[in-house]
């Protein structure tokens, strides 16, 4: 069974700093590629950051040079380090994993964690 478990999220304020990890089971993690999205009230989800199983990273346009996505193989985890955090950060974010890389599409991506909320205060 798939699990995908989001932790590392909460409130800071404007130009703060969260690390989002994501502790995932049941599938082999090295093979797959694996995202972070995020759900902004009152707005569709959204891409924010994406590896693919070579490590080969992309990030949305509004994260670059302020949030960095890598992993841990031998935690089979995934992590999001958030720097210079910004009100517009304020969102659910989760991480998505897939077979086949998916970039930043969320309908790409076949297995989602429960999401983990970020709250950022001007």
């Amino acid at each position: 069974q798939v699990q995908l478990v989001e932790s590392g999220g909460g409130s800071v304020q404007a130009g703060g700093s969260l690390r989002l990890s994501c502790a995932t089971s049941g599938f082999t993690y090295r093979s797959y590629c694996m995202a972070w999205f995020r759900q902004p009230p009152g707005k569709e989800r959204e891409g924010v950051a994406a590896i693919a199983s070579d490590g080969i990273t992309t990030y949305a346009g509004f994260v670059k040079g302020r949030f960095t996505i890598s992993q841990d193989y031998a935690k089979n985890t995934l992590y999001l380090q958030m720097n210079s955090l910004k009100p517009e950060d304020t969102a659910m974010y989760y991480c998505a994993a897939d077979w086949n890389w998916g970039g930043l599409a969320p309908d790409l991506y076949r297995y989602w964690g429960q999401g983990a909320q970020v709250t950022v205060s001007s």
